[in-house]
C-alpha cells in the first residue's frame, strides 16, 4: 500500500470516527433538543483548539450482538483544548453510540484524560450523556466506573473538576459528577437519579416522572446536587467557560486576573440606604454585593438552593473572590442545615483553589426548631464553622447588620482567623437580639411593672445602646474598623491587596475529621 493509499485510509477512518452513531441517531439527538458530543465540544472550547485523543479505540465486548458493531471511539470523545487560551481536558459522551453506555474501553479513555489533567495541572470537564454501564460487559463496566470515581477523588482540590449533565445520568454514574466541584444541568434534557421512575414505583409505589424525580429544577432547588440550572445546553457550556474564568488551573496557581476597568476607589453612597431602619425589615443582599464588586458582575452558585445564604464568584479590583452572604430576604438570613452545608462546601472549594473569601454578614443565628435539631443542625452547622476555621486564603468580612450568637463566631469572625473584619454603623453584634435578651434579663422586672410594654421598650432601648452596636466589638479589636457603607468597595480592595502575600498554614496532618 502506497503512502497516498495509507493517507486515504486514515482520512476514511477519521471520518468514520466523527460520524458517531450515524445520521439517523444524530437526527434523533437533535430532535430531542440535544447537541452531539462533538458539537458540545465546539461550543465549549476556543475555536479550533480541540485535540482529540484515542479516536480509534474500540470496545472489547464479545457476543450479545456487539461483535459486528465496533464504532471508533466507543461512545466518548476525549482530548484537550483551550478556554480563553487556558488548557483544559475534556470528555464528551456520545449518546448516539450505544446510548453513551460506559464500557471498559470507554472508561479507560476518560481515565486517561483525567490522569493527564492532574499531571499537567489543568481543569477536567465532563460532558455526561449516558445510559449507564454497558450491560453486555457486566462487572468490567462497573470496574470502569470505580476507576473514574477514584480519579475524581484523588483529583479533588488539585485541579478544578466540572460536570455538565446533558442527558440521562443514572445509577452508579451519578457519583462521578457528585464528587466533582461543580455540576451544571439543562432544563428538559438533563436527569440524574440513583434509581429511575419504574424502580421507584415498584419499590415505594410512588408514581413520578423523570423530571419530577431527577430533573434540573429538582436538583437545583431541592436536593442541591446541581450548582447551576440552565435553560439549555449552550447556556450550560457558556456557564462553564464563565466559571473557569474565576478559578486557577490547579491548586498551586493563582486565579486569573479579570478586567480592571472598574475604579478601585469607586464609592457608592446608595449603599447607605440599602439597610432599612427597622432591624426586622428584610432587604436583598444581592444589592449590596452587586454595588461592591467589579462592574456589578456576580456569578451565583446554587442560586435556587438554600436561598437564605448566597454563595458565588465575583471580582474585586480584578481579583477573583468567593462571596458568602446571609440573605435577609429569605428566612431573615438565618443559618439552617441546608445553608450551612451549601456555604461550607463553597468555602472549602475557594480555599482549595486559592480564591479569597469575602463574607457579608447579617445573621440572626441558627434556625431553631425540632426538625432542625433532629436533622442535625449542630453537626451541619459545625461544617460551616470547620470550613471557615480551616481556610487559609485571605478572609474578609463585612458585618452589615445582625451578627447574633454563635452565628457571629461562625461567619468568619476575627476569632477564627478572619483577616480583615469591618462593620457598618448599622451592625448589631450581641449574644441575641435586644428584645429576646431583655425578656430574659429583666423577666421579673417586666412582669412586676404596671406597664410591661413600656418597661420592655425602655430596657430594649437601653440594651441596644449598650450592646447592639459595633462599638463594643471595635473597642475589643474584634472588628478592625467601622466604615461608611459607601466606602465598602475601596476598603475591601485595599485589604485584599494587602493580603496577597498572606502565609498561613494548618498543622501537619493526613487530613482533618470534618463532621460529615
Amino acid at each position: 500500500m502506497t503512502m497516498r493509499e495509507k493517507l486515504d485510509l486514515l482520512d476514511r477512518r477519521r471520518t468514520e470516527s466523527e460520524a458517531g452513531g450515524g445520521p439517523v441517531r444524530l437526527k434523533a439527538q437533535h430532535d430531542k433538543g440535544k447537541l452531539s458530543a462533538r458539537e458540545r465540544l465546539d461550543a465549549l472550547l476556543d475555536e479550533g483548539s480541540f485535540v482529540e485523543l484515542d479516536r480509534f479505540v474500540t470496545h472489547r465486548s464479545s457476543g450479545f450482538g456487539l461483535d459486528d458493531q465496533r464504532p471508533l471511539g466507543d461512545g466518548v470523545v476525549t482530548g484537550y483544548g483551550r478556554i480563553d487560551g487556558r488548557l483544559v481536558y475534556v470528555f464528551s459522551q456520545d449518546f448516539t453510540v450505544f446510548g453513551g453506555s460506559l464500557s471498559e474501553a470507554h472508561a479507560e479513555k476518560i481515565c486517561k484524560v483525567m490522569d493527564l489533567a492532574v499531571r499537567n495541572g489543568a481543569p477536567i470537564i465532563g460532558l455526561n450523556d449516558s445510559g449507564g454501564a454497558r450491560i453486555q460487559e457486566g462487572v468490567v463496566s462497573l470496574g470502569g466506573y470505580a476507576e473514574i470515581f477514584l480519579r475524581n477523588t484523588l483529583a479533588s482540590g488539585v485541579v478544578p473538576q466540572v460536570s455538565a449533565i446533558l442527558g440521562p445520568c443514572a445509577g452508579g454514574a451519578v457519583y462521578s459528577p457528585a464528587i466533582t466541584d461543580f455540576v451544571f444541568m439543562a432544563r428538559g434534557t438533563s436527569y440524574m437519579f440513583v434509581t429511575g421512575p419504574n424502580v421507584v414505583k415498584t419499590v415505594t409505589h410512588e408514581d413520578v416522572t423523570m423530571e419530577q424525580l431527577g430533573g434540573a429544577d429538582v436538583h437545583g432547588a431541592t436536593s442541591g446536587v446541581s450548582h447551576f440550572t440552565c435553560a439549555g445546553e449552550r447556556e450550560c457550556l457558556d456557564g462553564i467557560r464563565r466559571l473557569l474564568g474565576y478559578l486557577p488551573s490547579n491548586n498551586v496557581d493563582a486565579p486569573p486576573r479579570g478586567s480592571d476597568s472598574d475604579p478601585h476607589g469607586r464609592r457608592d453612597e446608595s449603599l447607605r440606604d440599602v439597610v432599612p431602619d427597622s432591624p426586622n425589615k428584610p432587604y436583598d443582599m444581592h444589592e449590596v454585593i452587586r454595588r461592591v464588586v467589579d462592574d456589578g458582575d456576580f456569578m451565583d452558585v446554587h442560586a435556587d438552593y438554600a436561598q437564605n445564604v448566597i454563595c458565588g464568584f465575583a471580582r474585586l479590583g480584578g481579583r477573583s473572590v468567593g462571596v458568602v452572604a446571609n440573605q435577609p430576604a429569605v428566612l431573615a438570613g438565618v443559618l439552617d442545615i441546608q445553608a450551612s452545608v451549601k456555604a461550607a462546601r463553597f468555602i472549602r472549594c475557594c480555599d482549595a483553589f486559592n480564591v479569597p473569601v469575602v463574607t457579608f454578614e447579617d445573621v440572626p443565628g441558627f434556625m431553631p426548631g425540632v426538625a432542625q435539631e433532629h436533622g442535625g443542625i449542630i453537626r451541619h452547622g459545625a461544617k460551616l464553622l470547620y470550613a471557615y476555621c480551616e481556610a487559609t486564603v485571605p478572609k474578609l468580612t463585612v458585618i452589615v447588620r445582625k451578627a447574633y450568637g454563635g452565628a457571629y463566631d461562625v461567619m468568619s469572625s476575627r476569632h477564627i482567623r478572619g483577616d480583615y473584619n469591618v462593620a457598618w454603623p448599622t451592625a448589631e453584634i450581641a449574644v441575641m437580639g435586644p428584645k429576646g435578651a431583655v425578656e430574659i434579663l429583666f423577666r421579673k422586672e417586666i412582669a412586676a411593672a404596671s406597664d410591661p410594654v413600656a418597661a420592655t421598650d425602655a430596657r430594649v432601648q437601653e440594651y441596644t445602646e449598650k450592646f447592639a452596636n459595633p462599638y463594643v466589638a471595635a473597642a475589643h479589636g474584634y472588628v478592625d474598623d467601622i466604615i461608611d457603607p459607601a466606602d465598602t468597595r475601596p476598603c475591601l480592595i485595599s485589604a485584599l491587596e494587602s493580603l496577597q502575600g498572606k502565609r498561613d498554614r494548618n498543622l501537619p496532618r493526613k487530613h482533618g475529621n470534618l463532621p460529615l
